[in-house]
């Protein structure tokens, strides 16, 4: 249980009001969700599919894709991740980071009743994509096009109505991008991968550089093959924020080559 003043904006900065805070000097978007939210026209779900609903900012009239619903929508080419609170009586509790796979624009009342055309975002618990995106990497087509993919899933999230691009299969793009760049070695230390999947790919690993965490998609400019030792020096390692910083200054040589 979190105090949303002392534990969240006192260290973190960003709106005090309001479900979006998007802190300027942090890669985070914080988002909170209640069942207050109602009483403004909000009405935040879980789904059986695992998918969070979660409504934009706008109490009043259309919801417009600017500010903090901008920031939902572009978290992940931004290099930003989205931390959800669950609003209690006595402050707020962390339910998780998210990414957002998509939303749809569809009526639903406003605080004062009106119908108007609402943003819903759809967003997932980023360990669930981890473990959806797990399977075994392709290398299939040309390094050019691989990218091209890559690069297109990198786009801020899409209108549900204008796509039907899972956040699963954007991250795969990603990584097999990343993992047929790399040539089989690994683009941290240079050393071949330790061994070669059973469909014949050499096994290495996205490293997401501007992500709290691993998983799902972010820009290809800043996501690295790397062996095993290497990925858990990053996030184990006593020099793993330098060794972090280290690699994204690989990166940029990495993508101009």
């Amino acid at each position: 249980m979190y105090s949303r003043r002392a534990d969240i904006h006192a260290r973190f900065d960003g709106q005090q009001r309001g479900g979006i805070a998007t802190p300027a000097k942090h890669s985070i978007v914080i988002v909170f969700t209640g069942e207050e939210g109602e009483e403004h026209g909000y009405s935040d779900r879980w789904r059986d599919d695992g998918v969070f609903e979660y409504f934009g900012e706008g109490q009043v009239g259309d919801m417009v894709m600017q500010k903090g619903n901008r920031a939902i929508a572009h978290h992940a080419a931004n290099g930003k991740s989205i931390l959800l609170f669950k609003i209690a009586p006595r402050g707020v509790v962390f339910e998780g980071e998210m990414i957002c796979e998509g939303y749809q624009v569809r009526p639903a009342p406003d605080r004062l009743g009106n119908l108007r055309n609402a943003i819903v975002f759809e967003l997932r618990l980023v360990e669930n994509v981890i473990e959806r995106v797990s399977d075994l990497p392709t290398t299939n087509g040309t390094l050019a096009t691989l990218r091209e993919r890559a690069f297109a899933a990198a786009k801020p999230a899409p209108a549900k109505s204008t796509s039907s691009t899972t956040v699963f299969e954007r991250s795969r793009d990603v990584r097999d991008y990343v993992v047929a760049r790399a040539v089989g070695h690994c683009e941290g230390c240079s050393q071949p991968a330790p061994f070669v999947r059973a469909n014949g790919v050499p096994y290495l690993e996205p490293h997401h550089i501007r992500r709290l965490t691993d998983g799902g998609p972010d820009d290809p400019r800043f996501v690295i093959a790397l062996c095993p030792n290497c990925h858990r020096r990053v996030h184990s390692g006593a020099d793993g924020a330098a060794y972090n910083g280290d690699l994204r200054d690989k990166m940029k040589a990495i993508e101009i080559a």
